[in-house]
């Protein structure tokens, strides 16, 4: 794995708290009036995510979890509390944020520019994401030809392409073979061990032994 130049393009990462939450609550009204009633999803969610950590928050199914998610990456708006995240963020959806019609060189090339990526640095970023997660010979498929997990693939190399000082993963190794499975984790641990912060949602985690800390979303709120 080519790590050095991971390390290069890190070498000015603020050291310090990357995420901080802080008594999160979001509340939802269903239904029509006079019948409305008002779900209290998320009742105040605290945790940090450092520097050079990995860190996980598992929940049942309806816990909360994706809410919180969203809110900290800013799609949903929050009902109280505040959340703090300076530096570039790097985003891992549960669902794939992809278009059927463009290829996977085509998603790079997007992407880059969001990011601010010239053409040079998009390579020097994609080159070492393709040989790691073994999906190279793909960059001129498009993404209605692709496998689930060659998908979600995708989805974790972009989020990772402009070298985030916090990447957010929600459920991301989803679909995978168990071999993509292990180099998900040496991939997020590697990333840790050069200063990315990584905070991974799941309803289960298997690999607790890999987290710094593993934070719990019960009633609304998070428990270490």
């Amino acid at each position: 794995m080519e790590w050095l130049a991971y390390a290069e393009a890190m070498e000015e990462r603020p050291p310090g708290t990357v995420l901080r939450v802080r008594d999160v609550t979001k509340s939802f009204r269903r239904g029509i009036r006079p019948f409305r009633r008002t779900t209290e999803v998320l009742k105040g969610a605290s945790f940090d995510v450092r520097s050079g950590e990995l860190v996980g928050l598992v929940g049942e199914n309806g816990s909360g979890k994706s809410t919180l998610l969203q809110i900290i990456v800013g799609l949903l708006r929050r009902d109280g509390g505040t959340v703090e995240r300076p530096g570039r963020l790097g985003y891992c959806p549960q669902l794939p944020m992809l278009w059927d019609k463009l290829t996977v060189d085509e998603h790079f090339a997007l992407f880059a520019h969001a990011y601010g990526l010239g053409l040079e640095d998009r390579e020097r970023a994609v080159v070492p994401l393709l040989e790691d997660l073994r999906f190279g010979r793909y960059r001129g498929y498009r993404v209605e030809e692709l496998s689930g997990g060659t998908r979600q693939k995708l989805n974790l190399a972009l989020a990772l392409m402009h070298e985030p000082d916090l990447l957010l993963l929600d459920e991301p190794y989803a679909g995978f073979d168990w071999e993509t499975y292990l180099r998900f984790w040496d991939i997020a641990e590697q990333r840790r061990d050069v200063g990315m912060g990584i905070l991974i949602v799941s309803h289960f985690l298997a690999e607790r032994e890999r987290l710094d800390r593993v934070y719990t979303l019960v009633d609304g709120r998070t428990v270490e």
